[in-house]
């Protein structure tokens, strides 16, 4: 597998360490999601908290302001949320969640990660991070 073009900053610890309790499957998952993440937005920023088991994207370091999304292993699914979700097109009604921001998708294959549904989400929550409005 090639390198993929994502920059690590702060949190504390990396990517592998936020989902190593993880399943085998649920940390497969968690690979596909990371590379359509850095498919979207080339360079993007990743933030791990392995204490926490999340790993938060977007365009700095800053949870709220910088980023759109993060990646929660599960026991038997991976969380794909969005920082703003509550906000966000969702014409297949993919997202779950009542936060007034927050909300997320359980991935639970390979097949929900390949939705076109869910690649929009991405691209628009990227284009809509309160930084960038």
């Amino acid at each position: 597998m090639s390198e993929l073009n994502v920059k690590t900053v702060g949190g504390n610890g990396t990517f592998d360490e936020v989902i190593v309790k993880a399943s085998p499957e649920v940390q497969a998952l968690a690979r596909v999601a990371r590379e359509l993440l850095a498919e979207v937005m080339p360079g993007i920023t990743e933030v791990p908290w392995a204490r926490q088991k999340i790993a938060g994207y977007g365009v700095g370091p800053k949870k709220m302001s910088e980023h759109f999304c993060y990646l929660a292993p599960f026991k038997n699914h991976l969380n794909f949320g969005f920082m703003y979700g509550a906000h966000l097109p969702d014409p297949e009604n993919l997202l779950e969640g009542s936060g007034a921001d927050l909300r997320h998708v359980k991935i639970r294959s390979l097949t929900d990660l390949e939705q076109p549904a869910l690649r929009q989400l991405v691209e628009d929550a990227s284009r809509t991070l309160p930084k960038l409005q």
